[in-house]
């Protein structure tokens, strides 16, 4: 497939879990457009026209395979989209433990086989990831949900049930799935976006929409948006970006390169203990 159609979902059928709000909802609606048969895994309700939306808690694995039961397949893409920020109960589950285990689920059923593909939103916190590698990989060396789970609830383990480290779990994993995955004929690849717009930042506005201020002021640009996130995953998981596998894309406008590269000096706080981290 080739020109304008390799961008399109036409009979194809998608999975969004947590597509009910935010970059999630975004993604959906676009895919719908695009011809895509969507289905919504999401705790909250869904106010807007897909094929089907299913309830689930995914801090809850009974309730996780129950949903994915109800999913059945063929499913041609996956959006890992769901999320939480730091205070939640069972944000790991969340954010991480439970995409993973949909995504052994949908590949052991043979329900995402070769020609599918897999978008997760991780984060520009999660960047810099190597230097976890250590605590990364015990967690990524655990084989299941309930294991995954039970890391974290040991006296040494549980302050890293946190957003920043779910994030670079995430980007590790995907970095890491590139090749078992595509030896199945599936790829995976992540956003990594900068401060967007949505009711999670907005929740946590000091924090999440603080970060970047300086480079907006000097360029004059804005927030990154619901819409720009959820159609840079929709290319992902198209046709058109076949070639793309095992990569965590950042989607901010160029900050965070324009930082690493030194042309822009980023300013005090979050943004200088994420570049130290980086560089």
């Amino acid at each position: 497939m080739s020109g304008i159609d390799a961008f399109r979902y036409d009979g194809k059928r998608v999975l969004v879990v947590g597509g009910a709000t935010g970059m999630g909802a975004s993604a959906a609606k676009t895919l719908v457009e695009l011809g895509a048969e969507v289905i919504v895994l999401d705790y909250a309700p869904v106010d807007f026209a897909v094929k089907e939306s299913i309830s689930v808690d995914l801090r809850d694995k009974a309730a996780v395979d129950a949903a994915l039961a109800q999913v059945g397949g063929p499913i041609h893409a996956l959006f890992s989209c769901a999320g939480v920020a730091d205070g939640t109960p069972g944000l790991m589950k969340i954010n991480f433990i439970a995409h993973r285990h949909i995504i052994d689920s949908l590949v052991a059923s043979g329900a995402l086989g070769r020609g599918g593909s897999i978008c997760m939103i991780s984060s520009a916190a999660g960047l810099g990831w190597e230097t976890e590698a250590e605590a990364v990989g015990q967690v990524l060396a655990t084989p299941d949900y309930e294991t995954a789970a039970a890391w974290f609830e040991t006296a040494e383990n549980a302050w890293r049930d946190n957003y920043m480290f779910s994030k670079q779990v995430m980007c590790t994993y995907v970095a890491r799935e590139a090749y078992p995955l595509i030896s199945k004929g599936i790829r995976i690849n992540a956003i990594c976006p900068g401060p967007t717009d949505t009711p999670l930042a907005r929740a946590n506005a000091d924090m999440w929409l603080g970060f970047g201020g300086d480079w907006r002021e000097a360029t004059g640009t804005e927030y990154g948006t619901p819409d720009e996130m959820g159609d840079t995953m929709a290319f992902l998981n198209s046709d058109a970006a076949r070639g793309i596998a095992g990569v965590t894309l950042i989607v901010d406008g160029g900050y965070m390169m324009s930082a690493l590269a030194g042309s822009f000096e980023p300013g005090t706080g979050v943004a200088q203990f994420l570049f130290g981290r980086l560089s």
